[in-house]
């Protein structure tokens, strides 16, 4: 009898010193492990807690496998911004109050065929940013220089720095061409052949903003290519600095450049600027086609021709119909000047 109890106690004893240092290590855990100093400002994509967990790891937050038992599903954030808030309460407290805080918002727009330099400028002036900083960290972030970005409206937090904006960006980004990879390829394409199809996308966001003309115009830039012709279009010249700069004759004979397509079979050395999903989508799935020539007409879309003598007839439309406009607006004016100068004669008599 006195063997059993004793070997309760014994029992008892280890079960107690197991429990006490179970007690210890959630305090010394709760308390003491430190969560590290993570972004103030964390935008959740999912409503789950590996997802949350992840998501806190890599904003710099010290987490650990434990955690997963420690943040109820209550406490999960919802998809969008959120300010994380460090207290001395303890890892728990951390988890529990972590949906508690959600950050006031606002909406940027990344523009297609605009520059990583005017949409900085643009950020910097919208949401009260350093344009330097901004441009820091594109340039030490960015994989192609240009096109890392698509355009379309991002949501992002009202008090963001410039890492946190940016990051975001690309974050999403980076996700829309994953699922367009997933969506386009059967197996992994290489940066070489991404950075081909974004160039032929800004090729194509340069010339057209209509979805509906894009794969056409893609189905041109192939043909042209197929047939070892030089890609000759104005679009190519707008990059960099000339962005939004006319192309002159002047302009296609002095550019030395390899984005001269007037001068130099093949693509560009890079992508132009920003594009659309509507223009990388475009690049991969031209339309089939005989066009080796387009045109823009007087309505602001384009003729398509399949031989020469078709696109120079185009051509010759739409120089007459800019002829005739410009003849218009001359007239125009000089109605308006005749009206203020009647106006003011009669102003004249009364006086």
């Amino acid at each position: 009898m006195l063997k059993k109890i004793s070997r309760q106690l014994k029992f008892g004893i280890v079960f107690l010193e197991i429990l006490l240092v179970f007690f210890v290590f959630i305090l010394i855990y709760n308390f003491y492990l430190s969560l590290g100093k993570g972004r103030p400002l964390v935008y959740f994509d999912e409503n789950n807690t590996s997802h949350v967990l992840d998501t806190l790891r890599e904003s710099g937050y010290n987490i650990t496998d434990w955690d997963h038992y420690l943040i109820s599903k209550k406490a999960l954030p919802q998809k969008g911004w959120y300010h994380i808030c460090h207290t001395d309460e303890g890892r728990y407290h951390f988890f529990k109050q972590l949906n508690s805080h959600p950050a006031e918002t606002m909406k940027i727009h990344v523009y297609s065929g605009e520059t990583h330099k005017e949409m900085l400028h643009r950020l910097a002036k919208d949401m009260k940013l350093d344009e330097k900083k901004l441009n820091s960290y594109y340039d030490a972030h960015a994989h192609f220089k240009e096109g890392d970005i698509f355009s379309g409206t991002y949501t992002v937090a009202r008090k963001a720095d410039e890492n946190t904006t940016l990051q975001h960006l690309f974050t999403r980004s980076k996700k829309r061409m994953a699922q367009f990879k997933k969506e386009s390829f059967t197996h992994e394409m290489d940066d070489y052949t991404i950075k081909l199809l974004l160039t032929i996308a800004s090729i194509i966001q340069k010339e057209s903003n209509k979805p509906e003309e894009m794969p056409v115009i893609a189905s041109v830039i192939y043909n042209r290519l197929e047939k070892g012709m030089k890609l000759q279009m104005d679009g190519t010249l707008n990059y960099g600095d000339y962005s939004h700069q006319v192309v002159t004759p002047e302009r296609i004979k002095t550019d030395t450049s390899f984005y001269n397509t007037y001068k130099y079979k093949g693509l560009p050395p890079a992508p132009l600027a920003t594009v659309s999903m509507q223009a990388l989508k475009a690049a991969m799935f031209p339309a089939e086609t005989d066009y080796l020539f387009f045109m823009l007409n007087k309505d602001g879309s384009h003729n398509f021709s399949k031989t020469y003598e078709e696109h120079l007839a185009h051509l010759r439309a739409f120089r007459a119909y800019q002829k005739e406009r410009k003849k218009r607006l001359e007239k125009k004016v000089e109605k308006k000047k005749a009206e203020k100068k009647g106006d003011l004669k009669k102003s004249a008599k009364k006086s």
